[in-house]
This record gives structure tokens, sequence and C-alpha cells, in this order.
């Protein structure tokens, strides 16, 4: 890429000319130096992105320069020079981390083409570290977007847990997020470079989930037209999600029981034994002990797969969730499709809070996405919510379309929302705390403060 900055170390002048004339009608920048001192010097003033090096020189060697140089800067990548181009010298510059060598005589077309290779490589790395800072950042539990208590406690224990091998069963209604969790655990965990692999169970019949699972060999039964790594292979020394692993069928069950006490297992139509070094995240939205006692899944492979159990609480039990999520969604989407919508109407926000979301997060992203979608605005409003959001009349109308400050809105929202569950739980606070994700004593303190302690149980 023009540009970019070379640093060139040769003791002989007519070679530092050479590649200096070279490298710049190649558009580069260059910087040409006789020793390694003077290279440590332009190193310090800092923007080389590449050095090439000669590995006889007197004094400081080429040899002795690299291995400051990559004191200096591990990364940078560093070509070597050399005029006798033996085995020994090629095998210790590369072994002290040099990217490549060349030899004297060389063509130049060589030399450009090595140097672009060496950059291009470079910027893959940078590339891929970024994707791997933007996929930690992505996946911290600090940065999901979440208020509740209950979820901070879903944190802790994921956090935890991710420190360790132990398998996990994160339990659940869908949507609520069990997969965000799962990949959250990974990202978080010492496996966290290597692959984060995903299997869904509901999706697969028996006979196509064993070969999704173990893989197959070539011809193992009609149709397989070649060799096929499973899920176990491709998720070797990461991480493997089975999510809806309630919907396995008793075979299925019994095989992968064996691969978690054995840690290995044959392709479909195989005779070759496989190593497995795979962590387990299961998630589930069935009562798992209910299947059990109802013969539908192996008492054994939940013991093995239940170790940690993380449940997601649905987000009709952790409402203060709402909002945040509503504008995380919003300015997701908005970025997105490239549009100036940038905040939700107190109207259009109470709709969200009343509603009992039974699709949970997921059904919250599609409403905002499709909210944004149908804006003409910069601001959510009641009628770019789906149609049963834009029903919670005996919340939304009662939000005033008037001036005012935001906690005094917020607070008549607060107050509506409780004489709204208190009637929907025949004035039980006790569940109508449970539904509002709050405390009971919480509960009686906003029922004094709002005039409502005559609702009693």
């Amino acid at each position: 890429m023009a540009g970019e900055k070379i640093l060139i170390v040769d003791d002989e002048q007519g070679m530092r000319r050479l590649l200096d004339r070279v490298l710049s009608r190649e558009g580069y920048e260059t910087v040409a130096v006789p020793g390694g001192e003077e290279a440590l010097r332009e190193l310090g003033i800092g923007g080389v992105d590449l050095a090439l090096v000669d590995i006889q020189m007197p004094g400081m060697t080429g040899l002795e320069l690299l291995e400051r140089i990559k004191e200096f800067d591990p990364g940078l990548p560093t070509i070597m020079i050399t005029a006798y181009g033996t085995v020994e010298s090629a095998v210790k510059a590369l072994r002290a981390g040099a990217y490549d060598y060349i030899t004297k005589p060389f063509e130049t077309d060589e030399i450009k083409l090595t140097v672009a290779k060496a950059l291009e490589h470079e910027r893959l790395l940078a590339e891929n570290r970024y994707l791997h800072e933007e996929l930690a950042q992505r996946f911290s539990f600090s940065g999901i977007a979440s208020e509740s208590s209950r979820m901070r406690q879903v944190f802790d224990m994921a956090s935890s847990v991710a420190a360790s091998n132990a398998n996990v069963l994160i339990t659940g209604e869908s949507g609520t997020g069990k997969e965000l969790i799962a990949r959250s655990i990974h990202f978080n965990s010492a496996r966290k470079d290597k692959p984060f692999v995903v299997l869904n169970c509901a999706a697969l019949s028996e006979g196509v989930l064993e070969s999704e699972l173990f893989g197959h060999e070539k011809g193992a039964f009609t149709g397989a037209l070649g060799t096929k790594k499973g899920r176990f292979e491709l998720a070797h020394e990461g991480t493997l999600f089975i999510d809806e692993v309630g919907e396995m069928s008793l075979n299925a069950q019994v095989k992968l029981l064996r691969v978690i006490q054995e840690h290995e297992f044959e392709r479909v139509g195989g005779v070759r034994t496989i190593r497995s070094d795979v962590r387990i995240v299961a998630a589930t939205n069935k009562h798992l002990d209910d299947e059990v006692r109802a013969g539908r899944f192996r008492e054994d492979l939940y013991y093995r797969l239940n170790v940690v159990n993380i449940h997601v609480p649905p987000l009709r039990e952790r409402r203060e969730d709402v909002e945040p999520l509503a504008r995380h969604f919003l300015a997701k989407f908005a970025a997105e499709m490239g549009k100036a919508v940038r905040d939700i109407a107190p109207r259009a926000l109470s709709c969200l809070l009343a509603y009992d979301w039974p699709g949970n997060v997921r059904e919250l992203q599609n409403a905002m996405e499709r909210a944004v979608v149908l804006s003409r605005g910069e601001v959510i409003t009641p009628r770019d919510l789906p149609q049963g959001l834009q029903d919670q009349d005996e919340i939304c109308l009662k939000v005033p379309e008037r001036g005012g400050s935001l906690t005094e809105l917020l607070e008549d929202l607060e107050r509506q929302l409780i004489v709204q569950t208190l009637r929907r739980e025949k004035n039980s606070q006790t569940r109508a705390a449970d539904v509002l994700g709050i405390k009971r004593t919480t509960l009686r303190y906003k029922m004094e403060k709002y005039g409502l302690l005559e609702r009693e149980e």
C-alpha cells in the first residue's frame, strides 16, 4: 500500500541506494541507514511499517538488530538480506522472528513481491487483532445493555464460570439471549482465540444431527459424496454451543454422552477414533428435570451438561432492561440504515414498558427494527411500533402530550405500571413485585409514595 514507511538497513551505500530507488518507485516512503544504531534511532522516531535488514554488518550484526527490533516492536515485519544464503543464517533469522529472507544477488521483482506480502500479512494480522478486540468488547459482560439486578447476577455467574472448563447449561424462554450469554462465556475464557461453533438441535432430524455432530466419511450414506468434519472437530480446543438440546433424540443423547465421557468419537461410517477437546455450553427452553422424569431426556447426560446452570429470566421479569435494550437497538438499527432516528417519545416508551414481551429480547429487537424502518422523523412514536404494542392504550394514552420534566413523566408512568400490574395480579403485592422485578419492600415504598397502599393483598 502506497505511503507505508520502510526502514532499509545496509552498510553498503550502493545497496541502500538500489533498495531506496526500487521501493520509492512502488510508492513507499523509505528511510535508508548504514547500521544498527541509526536504525534504532529511526525506530524511536516511529511510523516504520517494515524493516529490511542486512545480516552481515560491522558493529551490530543484522541478527543482533533483529533481536533489538523484536524487543522494541514485536509485531514489526522484518525481512533479512544476506549475501551468503546459508541455511544456518536463514534458520536463525526466522527463529528470531524474521518474516522472511532474501539472498544477494536478487531480482528487483523479488524484493517488491516479498515486501508486499509481508505488509499484507501484517495488515491481515492487524485486522484479525481488531476483530478479536471488537468481539471481546461486544461480548464483554459489562458491555451488555442491562440495568437489572437479576441479569447482573447472571453476568456474575457467567463471568465466574468462563474461567473454568466446566460444561454449562443455560435455561430460559426463547428469545431471552441464551446464545449471547454462551458467546460471552466463550470470549471471556481461555478458549477465546479458538472456534465458537453453534449447533441448533431443533432444526435437524436425528440422522442429520449425528452427521452434524460427528461428521461423516465419503459413502457413509446416500448423498455422502465426500468426507465432512462435524461440529466436534470444528470446535476442537474451543466451545461447542448446543442450542435447544432438549430436542435431541434419546439415541443422539447416548452418543453425545459418550463423547463427553470419553473425549473421543468416530465420524459416521468411519473407523478412526478422533480425540475431542471441546467445552460444551448447552441451552434449552424446556425444563430438563421434567423431561428426565418423563423419560425423554437421559438423567446421566443431564448431570453431565448441568455442571453449572445459568437461568436467564424473561424480559417481563426484568422490565428495567426494556428501555436500555430498546435504546441499544435503536442506535444499532439507525446506524445500519443510515437514519437520523435518535430518541423514543414518552408515549412510545410507555407502550414498550407496559407490554409483557412473550418473545422476550428477540421480540423487542424486531419491534425496534420495524420502528426505525417506519419512522419518518428523529423520534420513535407509538404509530411506528407493532400493533400489539400500540394496543397498550390503557397506559400509552395516559402519558400526557404536554411539557414537563422527564422525572415527572417517568413517575407518572411508574405509578400507572404499578396500578396495572396490581390489577392484573389481583392486588397481590408479592406477585406484582415479582413481575416488576423489584423487592416487595420496594414495591410497598413506591405504593406509599403514590398513595396506593389501600391496594392490600
